[in-house]
């Protein structure tokens, strides 16, 4: 007998959420609106501090590869700020349509590209987040070692996986934890950072290069947009769109600007590479603890990893329990963060990162232009292969500009380049220009679809908006 969730129209029903609200067990149950705009200040906030941002800052200030010229001080700040508005903005305009709907992120693809066809973003985004949760562990374990080296390093993966299975059981709960007390603690460590570096010499705000600018915003860029695939899995359960718009750019957005521009400023006074950001945080007055601050928090990057393959799996299984889920996930993320070595898995994993890059353009002009938030999003949801055509050529033209460093895939992207006669200029950002470029072709293939009587997922009749009954 097959459930009238997997064969049915799928409406979720959304209920006011309160403080002790949480996610339900599976897809067929009431969405709360439990997160307001602090909860997700707080959400956001956090999520925006990471460790490896710091250690990032360094292709800000040497866009081009070890060795080049540096950017100018005032050309890294700009790349900085303009990187985290231009990525921070597509994650807010992604996570709207799971407010409105109630709808976790990969779900919302069925109104995208219909049920079967979602079922290819959803796999690559299960793989991408157990990539990143592993190599959180791996980082949360490296440093609190650096902090506290008694305990071995697998000691540190074996308590950061316990913790983050935890929370990723009772995931609403964990976010008003953050708001509470954690973004407080996480916004004083920050402004003691930048205040303690500040103090040294610097140099002169137009010493250096802007050269490789547009490299260096589309690694902040890239840095942020990372979490539009995940953004509706938090977001729809907000009590407001505003509430989601202003929560996740104000929130992300400050942050990350923040850890970029201390990493930058580090490498620029205390810390000559990224192998010794940690050490110069750690030798500062009072360091050691705001570091242990911050290797603490970032228990919630592994959270939101681990929770999110939970319910992306639940696109494919939308009755399976996702606690079961996630405890399962986290086993896997710790396993793999003890046996594996990640090193060389991080650029794989940001090569998956570009594929969601011009999806995300995608899905939200579809959304808000040409489907008029006109979803179906049931588990039968027909196809709408169209919708691949903005996605693909986005990808093409992320990988012509910056194909990344994996040889065996960055060789054929090469040789078609060299073929077409391509060559990226220096102000080319992929991030960027992928993004402008799927929105344009989906602005296209909606008009040559109205033209044609397709503009609506449904075929020849219009859809009616996808709306959540409360």
């Amino acid at each position: 007998m097959v459930d009238a969730l997997e064969a049915g129209p799928q409406t979720f029903v959304t209920v006011p959420g309160d403080r002790h609200s949480e996610v339900g067990r599976n897809l067929a149950e009431p969405v709360p609106k439990a997160l307001g705009m602090v909860d997700l200040l707080g959400l956001w906030g956090n999520l925006g501090v990471s460790l490896l941002g710091f250690t990032g800052a360094i292709f800000v200030l040497q866009p081009n590869g070890s060795g080049t010229p540096e950017l100018s001080l005032a050309a890294g700040l700009c790349a900085i700020v303009l990187g985290t508005v231009l990525g921070t903005v597509p994650i807010a305009l992604a996570g709207i349509p799971g407010t409105r709907t109630g709808a976790p992120a990969m779900v919302l693809l069925r109104g995208l590209f219909g049920a079967r066809v979602s079922y290819l973003p959803t796999a690559l985004n299960i793989l991408q987040c157990l990539g990143w949760g592993t190599f959180e562990l791996v980082t949360i374990a490296t440093a609190a070692h650096t902090v506290a080296p008694g305990l071995p390093r697998w000691g540190y993966v074996l308590i950061g996986g316990g913790l983050t299975a935890v929370l990723a059981v009772r995931p609403l709960g964990f976010i008003r934890t953050l708001r509470r007390y954690v973004t407080t603690a996480v916004v004083l460590v920050l402004g003691y950072l930048l205040v303690a570096l500040l103090r040294h010499p610097l140099p002169s705000l137009t010493h250096g290069s802007w050269s490789g600018f547009w490299a260096a915003t589309d690694t902040v860029v890239a840095a942020a947009i990372s979490f539009a695939p995940l953004a509706a899995d938090y977001t729809r359960h907000a009590r407001s769109e505003r509430a989601t718009f202003v929560g996740t750019v104000v929130g992300y957005g400050i942050t990350q600007t923040l850890c970029y521009v201390i990493g930058l400023l580090a490498l620029l006074t205390v810390a000559r590479t990224p192998n010794d950001i940690y050490g110069a945080f750690i030798a500062l007055p009072a360091g050691t603890i705001g570091f242990a601050v911050l290797a603490a928090r970032e228990l919630d990057q592994s959270f939101a990893n681990v929770y999110s393959t939970a319910v992306s799996t639940q696109n494919l299984r939308p009755l399976w329990d996702r606690r079961v889920l996630a405890l399962l996930v986290a086993a896997v993320t710790t396993a793999g963060a003890l046996v594996l070595n990640v090193a060389d898995y991080e650029n794989f994993l940001v090569l998956i990162g570009s594929v969601f890059v011009p999806m995300s353009a995608v899905l939200v002009v579809d959304f808000f232009f040409v489907s008029r938030r006109g979803w179906d999003l049931a588990p039968t949801a027909p196809a709408r292969w169209r919708m691949l055509v903005p996605w693909a050529a986005g990808f093409v033209v992320y990988q012509l500009i910056n194909p990344g460093y994996v040889s065996w895939w960055v060789s054929p992207w090469t040789h078609f380049a060299h073929l077409i006669g391509f060559v990226p200029a220096s102000w080319m950002s992929a991030s960027i220009l992928s993004f402008a470029t799927a929105a344009a072709v989906t602005l296209a293939v909606g008009g040559l679809a109205a033209l044609t009587g397709r503009a609506r997922p449904g075929g020849d009749a219009p859809a009616a908006p996808v709306t959540a009954a409360r």
